[in-house]
């Protein structure tokens, strides 16, 4: 997939205020700090669209961009740790699950893994809330140019290990790295099997 256009659309709080639901849509999300925004900025090949910070919990809102006027890409808010309020992480997850269970276009959630730590219990307790409410989703190792292919390598399987002890089926997972470009073909292809197979069910409904 060649990425043309990449454009802001919008960001709000209320899924009843999101674009119309009548493109395939993917959205991004993990922890505070994985590397969301470079993850998406490298993907679209635009360095300031979606905003960086070196302040987790940056990202409040459901933010939509527009992608070659076919899909949308979306921004959400990253789960765990951030230096603000209970109550405002309270009412985040609270739109994240609203949106994840209400949201009729969501094709496919990348949920953001930092590729540098052994499992952790809020991204296995997310996946697993995912799983539970049927949403569709794949795995996406981040920072894999910090450390060692090797090392890399041993927390993914430490991952899909911990993950094989409560699921039949594993989700499919991707390794990256927005310094090196690392996984962007991989992704983006992904994203355009699912477009078509979108397409193709739509036809023949």
């Amino acid at each position: 997939m060649i990425i043309r256009e990449a454009k802001f659309l919008m960001s709000n709080s209320r899924v009843d205020q999101c674009p119309p639901p009548v493109l395939p849509e993917y959205a991004f999300i993990g922890r505070s700090n994985v590397g969301k925004s470079s993850l998406i900025n490298m993907l679209t090949g635009q360095k300031g669209l979606a905003k960086t910070s070196s302040l987790p919990g940056k990202t409040q809102l459901i933010n939509h961009f527009l992608i070659n006027d076919a899909w949308y890409l979306v921004d959400l808010p990253g789960y765990g740790y951030a230096k603000v309020s209970k109550d405002s992480r309270a009412a985040w997850m609270k739109m994240i699950n609203y949106y994840m269970r209400r949201r009729e276009n969501l094709a496919c959630v990348f949920v953001l893994i930092d590729s540098r730590h052994e499992p952790q219990q809020p991204d296995l307790d997310f996946m697993e809330g995912l799983g539970t409410q049927g949403v569709p989703f794949v795995m996406v190792f981040t920072k894999a140019d910090k450390q060692s292919g090797s090392r890399t390598q041993q927390n993914v399987v430490s991952y899909l290990e911990k993950m094989g002890e409560s699921w039949d089926e594993l989700p499919r997972h991707f390794i990256t790295s927005a310094e090196e470009k690392t996984g962007r073909t991989e992704i983006l292809s992904f994203i355009e099997e699912v477009n078509r197979q979108l397409a193709q069910t739509a036809e023949n409904a």
